[in-house]
């Protein structure tokens, strides 16, 4: 049970948010380091198209029933949305032996997007091995660079009016309005503050970590050991961090992440609402090896430049350590498979095997309908991993509104 001494919470919440200290230094792990929890989030009316919305929803649950069989998963949703998200979750658990049922925690919390790896906390610790406090940064969360400014997804239509003659559903269909916005800015705090409320004793406590720079959690990758990787696009410039140019941002995440070598791929402002986050296109396995997302062979033209430039810039890069990388590409399905005919969806759904997420001992990682392409990803990927059991969760939703399994995913340390 929580704690309920009222001097308790008064202390542990003045401890968790005290002024920040610029000049601390920290470290991200690799998301292979041992986790204390999955945080996931059920997604809200208006972050999702009404057509695809029950979908999504099923996706989310059906990932939080495969990692609860490898670690806790915290699944947040608004209170208006637990009656549901229960509900589903009780259906799921038919199919779970007991000791898997118990390890999802249904969390009222004022959340919205299902990607949670954008939203919410990035979990770090202090690079002094004598400090044990948890740390975690909040970016703030500012809607991928601003582009939200009412529908995510919708018909593309040129006017309200005529949205709603197009697609009668829409007239009772909430938007992304300015409250929502605040609470999904809020939301990394949000998480840190329901997960201190809980706190046994003062090492669970996380202690909130500010920093002036913004981006989002899918936007970063490194190997645990000093290496970054990241698209320029979806970090440096005016949409997140205006004024802020890239060696000032190399210096905070240095301090941030544990960085001493950055590797910075080019991207695309406004290719996708992320401008192209580097969890759909690279990933570390682990220290020295890197899968890439290579596009299948009906992609577009711009798709294949990026993809290009990614090896073209891995090929001539080492890591921290010095080491040339070894490079395995996997090939994305063909998106005649994932593609569906919804007004306002993605034209180029995320179909990236790389989106895939690291769980205690085993790799989750997505299937997209392509029989052959979902099998040869799936031989590579355990052919990397030996180690750990690598499972595959059906999506469809998720990718046709922007994002795969790494995206709706973030660990605890």
């Amino acid at each position: 049970m929580p704690p309920t001494n009222k001097t308790w919470h008064i202390q542990h919440h003045a401890l968790a948010h005290q002024p920040p200290d610029k000049t601390k230094q920290y470290i991200c792990p690799s998301e292979t380091r041992p986790h204390r929890a999955t945080l996931l989030s059920f997604p809200s009316r208006c972050s999702t198209l009404p057509e695809l919305h029950a979908q999504t929803r099923n996706e989310v649950i059906s990932l939080a029933a495969t990692i609860a069989a490898f670690e806790p998963v915290r699944l947040h949703a608004r209170p208006e949305d637990i009656p549901q998200a229960q509900a589903l979750l009780d259906k799921q658990a038919t199919l779970l032996p007991p000791h898997h049922r118990v390890n999802i925690t249904l969390i009222p919390a004022p959340t919205n997007h299902c990607w949670i790896r954008d939203t919410g906390p990035v979990y770090i610790r202090s690079t002094d091995t004598a400090d044990k406090s948890r740390y975690a940064i909040d970016f703030r969360f500012c809607e991928w660079g601003h582009k939200t400014t009412g529908r995510i997804y919708g018909p593309r239509v040129s006017s309200a009016l005529e949205a709603l003659e197009t697609s009668p559903q829409y007239a009772e269909w909430p938007v992304m309005d300015d409250e929502a916005m605040h609470e999904n800015t809020d939301f990394a705090r949000t998480v840190l503050d329901l997960e201190n409320a809980n706190a046994d004793t003062v090492m669970d406590v996380v202690m909130r970590v500010q920093t002036d720079i913004r981006l989002e959690g899918g936007g970063i990758e490194v190997d645990g050991e000093g290496t970054f990787m990241a698209t320029e696009s979806s970090i440096v410039g005016d949409a997140r961090n205006p004024g802020v140019g890239k060696a000032e941002i190399e210096a905070e995440l240095g301090r941030l992440l544990g960085v001493s070598t950055f590797i910075w791929f080019p991207g695309r402002v406004g290719y996708d609402v992320t401008d192209v986050h580097v969890d759909a296109e690279a990933r570390f396995v682990r220290p020295g090896v890197v899968v890439v997302c290579r596009p299948h062979e009906k992609a577009d033209k711009v798709h294949w430049e990026i993809y290009w430039e990614i090896r073209g810039v891995l090929e001539k890069s080492t890591d921290a350590r010095g080491r040339r990388f070894e490079i395995h590409d996997v090939v994305e399905p063909d998106p005649s498979c994932v593609k569906g005919d919804v007004d306002g969806e993605e034209e180029a759904p995320a179909a990236s095997y790389v989106n895939f997420y690291f769980v205690n001992g085993g790799l989750v990682m997505p299937a997209f309908g392509d029989a052959e392409a979902d099998a040869k990803a799936f031989e590579l990927l355990k052919s990397l991993v030996p180690e750990r059991e690598v499972r595959q969760v059906e999506v469809n939703a998720l990718p046709r509104t922007g994002g795969v399994l790494h995206c709706v995913t973030q660990q605890v340390v």
